[in-house]
Parts: C-alpha cells; structure tokens; sequence
C-alpha cells in the first residue's frame, strides 16, 4: 500500500520535530535552541542513535579537558559572555562596551575560504566551515552560521522548481537564483484566492506543493514512487540540515566565541503572496482586479506565520526573529496600498512576538524610508531596524530613540571601494547614529563573493579601534517580559484549520470507535504528531 503524502509528510516531520527540540535554525531557516540559561550551551542528544550527537557532546562547561585545553576553553568562553552582553545591549537599545560587529557575509565566506559558490550552496558542511573560518579570523561579536541558508541538495530532495542551482543551472561561482515563473504561469492562480483564504494550509499542502515540485502528485492523482519520496527525502534531508546546525553554534562559540546572531524565521503575508504565489507581476494587478481578496488572504496568512515566527523564536528571548522584507514598500506598491494592506496585517505580527517577548530583526531591504512613521508606532525596543538603501541617518532620527539600528555601510564601497573610504563611511556612520548605544555595525545588505576582504577587515578594525564607549552598561538588560498570550488578530471567522494543524482532532476523533482510556492523552499525542506535518509545509514554503 502506498502511503498518503499526509502520513508520508508527518513521519518524517517526527524527526523534524524531534531536531528542532535540539536546534532551530537562524536567517530563512528556524532559530537555534541552545540553552542560554546561566550563559551556557546544552546540545541535546536526538535519540537512542546518537553518534551525531557525540560530535558535540562535549558540553561547554562539562568537558574532559586537559589543563591547557581547558584554559583555552575558559578564555574563549569569556570572550563569548563579552560578545554576548556587547550584542545584546545594543538590540536592547542600550549602550554597550563598544559598537558590536555583526556581519551578514553569505558568499563571501566562500571566496574568503577558497570555495566555489556552487560548493558552499550544495555542501553545507563547507558552508559551515568557511563561516567558522570567517568568524575566527575577522573576530566578529555574531554572525549567522550559514548566511547561504539555501541548501540545494534540500530543495532537490523536495523537487523544488524554483531555485537555479550553482553548478548545475547557473556557472559554480554564481549564487543561487529564485527563478519566478511567468504570470500566467504562477505558482497560484487568480481565481484560487478563496481556496487560500478557506484553508491556507490545505491550499499549500493540496495545490501549492505539487505545482513548486516536479515530483509532487496533485490530489486525485495517482500517487508515485517520486512522490513518496520527495516527502521522504525532504524530511530526512531537513532532519539533516538542522541538526547540523546544533553543532555548528557549538564551534562557533567554543573556536571563535562567536554569538549566534538571530532566530526564527518570518516574512510578511504580502510578501509571501508576492514571492511564492501569485509573484509580483500577479499580485500588481489582483491589487488593481481584486484588492478586497488580497487583504483577506494576507489576513488569513499571518496567524498561521505568527505561529511559525513564535515557535521557531530563541526560547530564552535574547535574540531576534529575522525578518526579510521584500516586496511590500515603494516603489514596488503605493503608499496607500501600504497602508491598506502591507501594515494592517504585519503590525499585528510584530505586536504578537513582542506580547511573547520575542524582539523581530527588520532586515529592510532596499529603500523603505517612506514607512518610517509606521514603524515608530510599534512599541519599544520590539525590533531591530536594519538599514540597506535607506538613509540610516533619516532612520536614527525618526527611529532611533525607540530601536536599535545595524547596517548603512554601503556594499558597493565594501565591493569597490578603497580601505580608506570605508572607514571614513564607518566613521561618519558611527558618530551619527551610534553615540548613546544602539548601534550595530554590518553592510547594507548581505555580503555576496564581489566584497573585497581588505575592506571587510578595515570595516572592522576601525569599528573595533573607534567605536569603544565610555560610561557602558555593565550588564545584560533584562529581556521583555511577555505580556499577553492572547490573539494579536481581531475575532474572525472560524478557519477550518488553527494556526499549526493539518487535521482538528475533532475531526479525527469522529474517526474512532471510541476511547476507552484518557482522552486528553489522545488528543494531546495527536495534535502533537499533526503539527510536525503543518512545520514541514510552512517551512517549505517560508524558510526553502
């Protein structure tokens, strides 16, 4: 018997799950849940077969080492705590020690290292290792352990259509490419708003899917040897991918003492409408066509990315969710649409993580200085706002007395310039934005194989020699305490599935003969079983 694609779904997302105990990943992957409490790191073992856990068993704190191994260890171990206040004072709006560095240095790590483009997107493994090389050689305070996040041999596994794979699509020294469809070709239709809005889950699992994947069967079809597989391979490929990653925060603090710089994983329902479904060619004209069926389905999307962004969020509420913005600012959209649409159903998100105490990374990209009054209204310290084209300067102004800022070092002066300009940029930026704390320094936008290392290291030599403060913060400031654990979204209809659920219980409980035993045992075993499939649809779509 050939099984379901649900059921072929839900036993690989056991260990999916079962990983994501352990680790969650950062940047367009889940967070990482390393125990910070009492400023130490715990890696869990998966499983009764734990060999890959022994590779960091060796706990920090808890290792057989000897004497010299141990001093080492101790030594690395405070730079890592000095890292991890500096960092975390300045996302707190706070003043630090000194201005924390915190590069996003995707293919550039492959360059730095030696590595194709095609080897660090393909090979996670080496993509870990050029960022472990990049982070003990710069003396960086954070980074994002694989800032490539694409692992193609993960999309291939699924069948994903999408991505132009280096070395095999694109030249080996190319970056990986989101290929979007034609508009009349797009992964959904114009008229399937309402099967969207009914149901987002199902929508993705039953039409989405099968059209992103070139071995997915749609409904109704026969099943096939590639669709099972694709679900299998999937879910043992993201097993793999993540639990790797519990290891890789381990290196980067015991080799470099480097901090782990975000956590989570959140877009926003216009951009997700923008990017995977109906793309911006489609999305322009349903705002013309049809703008009452936009808004109702960006409505239905965000408590579902709400629960995505809070499930994957650092468990110790210390760093913050990334957030990738795309689409949703102009030019791209008029101001009006903005306001009608694209902050309406983001703000109640960003409110929700801050009612849990989870701080949101704005990772802004391109020019969003027209939005800067509405995102003065969110509480503060609740994000981190990080400039790309914007003018940082504008945002410090207007944002600066509620939010910490990282970025405004242009990438074409890191990729172009002279080691001299850079530090005159970093200066001019630092005595600007960063004088009462607040500030991290990082490029503009992520740093791709064109930036040149020279400027990279005077970028940050200068900011390590220039950026020191007197009268710091001694300590951590507390993290938000979470206030509210209600809804951040006004009553709506009933959906027919909650936010992380494939299939109610009440729905499956009809299905049964009957319970003789504890009923709240089955209900509780299977909505946890359920919502393992529910984390491999969302990923999929929010993360790959």
């Amino acid at each position: 018997m050939i099984p379901s694609r649900l059921a072929v779904a839900a036993s690989a997302g056991i260990l999916y799950r079962r990983c994501l105990q352990t680790v969650k990943i950062d940047r367009q992957l889940s967070s990482f849940l390393i125990e910070s409490r009492s400023q130490r790191a715990t890696v869990r073992p998966i499983g009764p077969d734990n060999s890959r856990a022994l590779a960091f068993s060796c706990i920090i704190g808890h290792c057989e080492a000897k004497p010299r191994e141990a001093d080492m260890s101790d030594k690395m171990e405070q730079l890592y705590q000095e890292r991890f206040r500096r960092y975390v004072t300045a996302m707190r709006n706070e003043k630090p020690d000194r201005v924390p560095i915190r590069p996003f240095v995707a293919e550039f790590t492959a360059r730095y290292a030696g590595y194709t483009a095609q080897q660090v997107t393909h090979d996670y493994q080496l993509a870990f290792a050029a960022a472990r090389k990049c982070a003990a050689d710069f003396d960086w305070d954070a980074v994002v352990s694989n800032m490539v996040y694409v692992w193609t041999g993960l999309t291939q596994a699924i069948g994903l259509k999408y991505y132009g794979v280096p070395g095999i699509d694109l030249p080996p020294e190319v970056g990986f490419q989101y290929r979007e469809p034609p508009s009349d070709q797009a992964w959904m239709r114009a008229d399937e708003y309402d099967q969207l809005i009914d149901d987002p889950t199902g929508f993705l699992f039953n039409v989405w899917l099968p059209r992103v994947s070139a071995d997915v069967v749609a409904p109704g079809n026969p099943s096939t040897y590639r669709n099972n597989l694709s679900f299998l391979k999937g879910g043992m490929a993201m097993l793999q991918y993540f639990n790797s990653f519990g290891r890789q925060v381990s290196l980067l603090r015991s080799e470099s003492g480097t901090v782990s710089a975000i956590a989570g994983i959140l877009k926003a329902p216009f951009d997700i409408i923008a990017d995977k479904l109906r793309g911006y060619v489609g999305l322009t004209m349903d705002m013309v066509e049809q703008p009452e069926k936009v808004l109702a389905a960006c409505e239905a999307l965000a408590p579902h990315l709400l629960h995505v962004a809070l499930g994957t969020a650092d468990p110790d509420r210390n760093v913050p969710v990334g957030f990738w913005m795309h689409r949703g600012c102009v030019p791209f959209i008029s101001p009006g649409q903005f306001k009608s649409h694209v902050w309406p159903t983001l703000k109640p998100i960003i409110e929700g993580l801050w009612a849990n105490g989870v701080q949101t990374l704005f990772y802004a990209e391109g020019n969003w200085d027209r939005h800067l009054d509405s995102f003065a209204e969110l509480p503060d310290r609740s994000i981190v706002y990080h400039v790309d084209q914007g003018d940082i300067f504008v945002a410090h102004r207007k944002l600066g007395h509620k939010f910490c800022l990282s970025g405004g070092i242009p990438n074409f002066l890191l990729s172009f310039g002279t080691a001299d300009e850079v530090r005159q940029r970093c200066k001019k930026v630092i005595d600007g934005v960063a004088q009462d704390g607040g500030y991290i320094m990082d490029a503009s936008a992520i740093m791709q194989n064109d930036t040149n290392p020279e400027n990279l290291r005077a970028l940050t030599e200068f900011t390590r020699e220039y950026g020191v403060y007197s009268g710091a913060a001694t300590g951590i400031p507390d993290a938000p305490a979470a206030r509210s654990s209600g809804s951040a979204f006004p009553p709506a209809p009933r959906p027919r599935a909650k936010p992380g659920v494939c299939i109610p219980w009440e729905e499956k409980v009809k299905e049964l003969s009957g319970i003789s035993g504890d009923p709240e045992i089955a209900k509780r075993i299977w909505e946890g079983t359920d919502g393992l499939a529910n984390m491999y649809i969302w990923q999929c779509l929010l993360s790959f």
